[in-house]
């Protein structure tokens, strides 16, 4: 095996070494497994370029070319032209995946499930690391700068996973470059022979002195490797590595200080969600008589950038022993306080805690954080419910729809925050809110109207299995549709809501669960709600129930007269039935596809990949096909010249003496060229007969071939010298028996060579250069001529 291939060879598996650090951030391994293959073929392209030879840019464009087709082969197959040849559609696709991947980063916990988009993000990532690597190590010859893609490969995973298996990962990681280097080093001592004295050549070492420099790399980058392994235990331990694990969530600094990120609040939820069986989650004892409002409480999602909602970023302290009172919450609003023990599962990891809102009050052990603006806690550097029990106080607020009916104004800061709406969200979002709700009197009738329209008079289904897409159309989409979950129904009220100038935002947690004959409450996985809140003065945030078949429709939305829709403003509220919530049935049709792809019980933005519509027309093929024409006729170009001019040179001549003698002439400058391609420069200076020679000696031809090679220069000396030349007869048969020939005689880089990029092609350049140094030999003589005028009018 020659150093370059051997190089190539560890360019690649290191790649693939490094590329294991990304196993623990998906719950499934067998992208990896598939993954092999398509950097054998990048690396085989590689190969290939540079043993034709390509230049160095041409190779690294082969490269990337072959990697845009493998990519389109595996994830846009059905998307390209003959499932090949990525077009618009297949680019489209392959965008939408990587959105619906990135989304799926910052959602999922880890380890994530394998989506196609987190699957495209993790192949496609590292088959373009490995084309840098290949790149820097191979074609370059430079492999240790190679060593930084592989550590920006190694850093992202390392910094995601913070798991505690990260120096095995490390190892393996260290160990690829290692080799490298060290394939690299053996590659430069086999070129430049025996370079450092030492003891004589022994018996049975081949390499000699070579061997000692080997050795003593090997040496140096074992004890690096065990420095770089040992000396980070003895420094202080950075939490999170380059960027912190998902989930955490949690700023700088201890005490009472710090912020909350943007982090979604359901990674672990839909982390417990991505499993075909119903498992408990929570186990509550709680001292209401009446469960069918103990909805727990994950964090409310408030930041709306027209494609999803998510929480904002906030500030952080410390738990209080008593929580303030809500924000808007007035002191004439009925009220009750309820106190809840809650029981999370082993297995049930949430950085969030789960509460009933409002709370006021917790017992909790480990490292929490409270955000007064959500009135929610967050586990600190890695704190999750995992096997908690805690003791929640909280408030049951009962208000009165007059109450509600009644709220002024909110504060201007709090309307201007929570009613933002992008300019991205469809016109028909704001139209539709306003053709619903036509004939409101207020703010609280037309929250009921939405409401209703939801749940009731709209026409609306529950359904998992529904795509809406994702971006700023998913909301129109879903109007349009009328069919979702949880996810679609509180997203799409909280928009419209907002566009009407009602404060909202979205909840997540649990729906009610089900009273047990112990007295408990069982909350299971399917029970996981979202639902949108909105705010009145004098109330606070108010719970609305807009999916219908889930939870529970608050009380002070349901009518109290016969006829009409809306409650009697003055009449007081009135809870509900305390009897078992049963109604998640529809949920336990969810597959676990389904919950993977985010269909379930879960507040993720959208479904899969929404293209426009409009479609692809004709004359989109015909461009596509021009450019897939011009993009094969760049790299190919040689080969197409040389065929056309063999053709050319080989046809059919005029059957004049001038035609037989440009026949001739034509067909020895086709076997000097082929002769060329195939590694036989031509020499001017030598007569036919020895060029002839030449040829067959440096070709190694039989003697069939030879004789032909003979014939055809015996021909031209006829035409070069003879009086009265005689018309050659199969000379081009001749040429093309020498070509094959020659070809059977070298090896197969060498006919590969001759094939794409012959030699003979920079006649090209030649005849452009000719023709160039012509031109301005015209135009340096026209230039006088121009000049001699204007010199005799002076």
């Amino acid at each position: 095996m020659s150093g370059r291939a051997r190089l190539a060879l560890c360019a690649a598996a290191a790649t693939l070494m490094a590329s294991c650090a990304l196993l623990p951030l998906v719950a499934e391994p067998t992208w990896l497994l598939q993954l092999i293959p398509l950097v054998a073929v990048q690396t085989g392209v590689g190969a290939a370029a540079r043993r034709v030879p390509l230049g160095r840019p041409l190779t690294v464009a082969a490269q990337a070319l072959a990697t845009l087709v493998l990519l389109t082969l595996v994830f846009a197959r059905e998307y390209a032209i003959i499932g090949l040849i990525p077009g618009p559609d297949a680019f489209r696709h392959i965008a939408g995946l990587l959105q619906q991947g990135s989304n799926d980063v910052s959602e999922y916990a880890i380890p994530a499930p394998l989506t196609d988009g987190i699957k495209l993000m993790l192949i496609g990532g590292v088959l373009l690391i490995g084309l840098l690597v290949d790149t820097l190590a191979v074609t370059f010859r430079s492999a240790a700068p190679a060593g930084l893609p592989l550590l920006a490969l190694y850093s992202v995973a390392a910094g995601l996973s913070g798991g505690g298996a990260d120096w095995l990962w490390f190892l393996v990681a260290a160990a690829g470059y290692l080799m490298l280097l060290l394939a690299e080093g053996r590659d430069r001592l086999a070129q430049w022979g025996r370079v450092f004295g030492g003891s004589p050549r022994s018996p049975g070492s081949p390499e000699g002195g070579a061997v000692a420099p080997v050795r003593t790399g090997r040496r140096i980058g074992a004890v690096a490797l065990g420095a770089a392994l040992v000396v980070p235990l003895a420094l202080p331990a950075m939490q999170g590595g380059l960027l912190g694990a998902a989930g955490t969530g949690v700023g700088a600094g201890n005490g009472d200080g710090g912020t909350i990120s943007a982090v979604n609040p359901l990674v672990s939820l839909r982390d417990s969600l991505n499993t075909g069986d119903d498992r408990q989650v929570l186990s509550l004892e709680t001292s209401t008589n009446d469960v069918s409002d103990l909805y727990l409480r994950i964090v409310s999602l408030d930041d709306f950038d027209g494609t999803t909602w998510k929480p904002a970023q906030r500030h952080i302290v410390g738990v209080p022993d008593r929580f303030p009172t809500p924000i808007g919450l007035d002191a004439g609003v009925k009220r009750g306080t309820v106190t809840t023990t809650v029981s999370a599962a082993g297995w049930y990891a949430q950085d969030w805690l789960p509460m009933p809102y409002p709370p006021s009050g917790v017992r909790i052990g480990g490292r929490w954080r409270y955000e007064p603006v959500g009135m929610t806690l967050v586990g600190d550097h890695g704190q999750t419910t995992r096997g908690a029990t805690y003791q929640v106080t909280s408030l049951d607020v009962q208000p009165t729809a007059g109450q509600l009916a009644g709220a002024p104004e909110p504060p201007a800061a709090l309307k201007r925050e929570y009613t933002k709406v992008p300019s991205s969200v469809p016109k028909v979002v704001a139209q539709t809110a306003r053709q619903i709700t036509a004939g409101a009197r207020n703010h609280y009738e037309e929250a009921v109207k939405l409401q209703e329209y939801f749940a009731v008079s709209g026409g609306f289904q529950y359904d998992t299995q529904v795509e809406v897409g994702r971006g700023p159309d998913a909301i129109a989409n879903f109007l349009k549709k009328k069919q979702g979950f949880c996810v679609h129904f509180s997203f799409a009220m909280a928009a419209m809501a907002r566009t009407l100038g009602i404060p909202a935002r979205v909840a997540v947690g649990f729906a009610p669960g089900t009273p047990q004959a112990d007295g408990s409450v069982t909350v299971n996985q399917k029970d996981a709600h979202a639902w949108p809140e909105l705010y009145f003065a004098g109330v606070g945030w108010t719970r609305f129930e807009p999916t219908p078949t889930r939870g529970t429709t608050p009380s002070y939305t349901l009518s109290d007269t016969p006829g009409t829709s809306l409650p009697d403003q003055d009449l007081p509220s009135h809870h509900s039935s305390t009897a078992p919530s049963t109604a998640a049935s529809p949920s336990e049709s969810c597959t676990p596809e389904l919950v993977k792809l985010q269909g379930c019980d879960t507040a993720s933005a959208a479904a899969a990949p929404h293209s426009g519509g409009g479609g692809t027309g004709p004359w989109w093929y015909l461009l596509i096909g021009l450019g897939a024409l011009v993009v094969a006729a760049v790299p190919l170009s040689p080969l197409l010249w040389r065929m056309r001019v063999r053709s050319v040179r080989l046809g059919g001549h005029a059957r004049t003496e001038q035609g037989a003698v440009a026949h001739t002439l034509a067909a020895w400058q086709e076997l000097t060229d082929s002769a060329w391609d195939h590694g036989i420069p031509p020499d001017e200076s030598l007569t036919p007969r020895r060029a002839a020679a030449r040829i067959v000696e440096l070709g190694e031809l039989d003697p069939a071939t030879g004789a032909a090679v003979h014939r055809v220069a015996d021909s031209v000396e006829q035409v070069l010298y003879a009086p009265r030349p005689r018309p050659a007869v199969g000379a081009a048969e001749d040429v093309r028996r020498v070509i094959e020939g020659l070809r059977s005689t070298v090896s197969t880089g060498t006919r590969l060579r001759a094939l794409f990029l012959p030699r003979s092609s920079v006649r090209v350049l030649w005849a452009v250069s000719a023709h160039w140094t012509a031109l301005r030999a015209r135009v340096a003589a026209a230039k006088p001529s121009l000049r001699r005028p204007s010199q005799q009018e002076g």
